[in-house]
């Protein structure tokens, strides 16, 4: 997976693009720990993610509770497969997802 990081003052976006598994999972859990110190406003693009598991999704759950303390999380550009996902994972009720 390849985790594309851009930030503007308190803004982070991480575009996603590959898997998001239990391989890679942990890399982008020390990213949003990295990164998100000063951070307000995180923001996962996904339109590049082919693929999450559910260590995928346990990392996103963790960055949802750290952002729901200092700011807000938005995920953007999901293709069907991975909203699927969200849905049968009941994920579209906890995370902010456009």
């Amino acid at each position: 997976m390849t985790i594309n990081k851009t930030k503007d003052g308190d803004k982070l976006t991480l575009a996603l693009e590959g898997r998001l598994d239990t391989t890679t999972a942990p890399d982008l859990e020390k990213v949003i720990k990295e990164e998100t110190g000063d951070v307000n406003n995180l923001h996962f693009e996904m339109d590049k993610l082919e693929y999450i598991s559910s260590a995928g999704l346990r990392v996103l759950l963790s960055a949802q509770k750290l952002m729901n303390k200092k700011g807000e999380m938005l995920i953007t550009g999901c293709s069907d497969d991975i909203m699927e996902i969200f849905d049968m994972t009941g994920f579209t009720d906890i995370l902010s997802i456009e």
